[in-house]
């Protein structure tokens, strides 16, 4: 293995990823193991999680399911006692879980914009604070991938709640490794383009969604494993010295003209 290759190997190392059911966060928790990370699947269908966890199984991985629901403050520390009393402190936690709503501002009520907020903003919060409080009072360092989106560096039309939650996760993350890099923990945020998933492949599959991301510079849907790279620096050794960064993966997407 070259010194490259060692410093990107998570062998030995506890992470989590929340979200993990489906799309970006099945990805993710398959890339983990396979760069040699015990990695803890959460999320509120645990019917999927099994599933995840045979397949990460079968490819000579190790992976462990726990029902968390990231907006409920008992189920979040439910889930990592439980993980804990499995495998021991999480080191790497990949906070994903997010869901999108998309409307006008004007079409979007409280109870429309509180479902994202509290999933997207409120859920990373609680999940990164605890896991940062446990990596704290055992003086153990860490690194926290907080999932963003480039919706939350720039704004679309009909997405005023889900790109102002992505915008505070984003904020949230630069004022976290900030104050937790004494501790030895980094906090960044991976924020990815248009990558075609369970969410959104109904309408990238329609005249219009090809036609929008026609118009990108790549002119085309990013590949997921176009984010195995990026994860990976951010959450092992190779990426030591990167510290609050919001790493835009979006084939220059952010680059567009106005």
């Amino acid at each position: 293995m070259s010194p490259v290759a060692d410093r990107l190997s998570l062998k030995g190392k506890t992470a989590l990823v929340t979200g993990a059911s489906s799309g970006l966060g099945a990805h993710f928790a398959r890339v983990l193991a396979l760069a040699g990370a015990r990695v803890a699947v959460a999320a509120r269908r645990t019917s999927a999680l099994e599933r995840l966890v045979r397949e990460i199984g079968d490819n000579n991985g190790e992976a462990y399911a726990v029902a968390m629901d990231v907006t409920d403050p008992a189920s979040v520390t439910d889930a990592i006692d439980g993980i804990e009393a499995h495998w021991g402190a999480v080191d790497i936690l990949i906070n994903n879980a997010g869901v999108a709503d998309p409307g006008r501002f004007l079409k979007i009520d409280q109870p429309r914009w509180d479902f994202v907020i509290e999933t997207n903003l409120n859920g990373v919060w609680r999940v990164a604070h605890e896991i940062s409080r446990r990596l704290v009072s055992r003086s153990l360092p860490g690194a926290i991938v907080n999932v963003a989106s480039i919706l939350g560096l720039r704004v679309g039309i009909g997405q005023s709640s889900y790109s102002a939650s992505k915008a505070a996760v984003i904020q949230l993350t630069r004022a976290m490794a900030l104050e937790l890099a004494e501790q030895g923990i980094r906090v960044n945020a991976l924020c990815p383009g248009y990558f075609e998933t369970e969410m959104n492949q109904d309408y990238f599959a329609t005249e219009q969604g090809k036609r929008y991301i026609g118009h990108t510079p790549a002119g085309r849907l990013g590949q997921v494993s176009e984010l195995d790279a990026p994860l990976l620096l951010l959450c092992s050794d190779a990426g030591s010295f990167v510290n609050g960064v919001a790493l835009a993966v979006d084939g220059g997407h952010l680059l567009k003209s106005l």
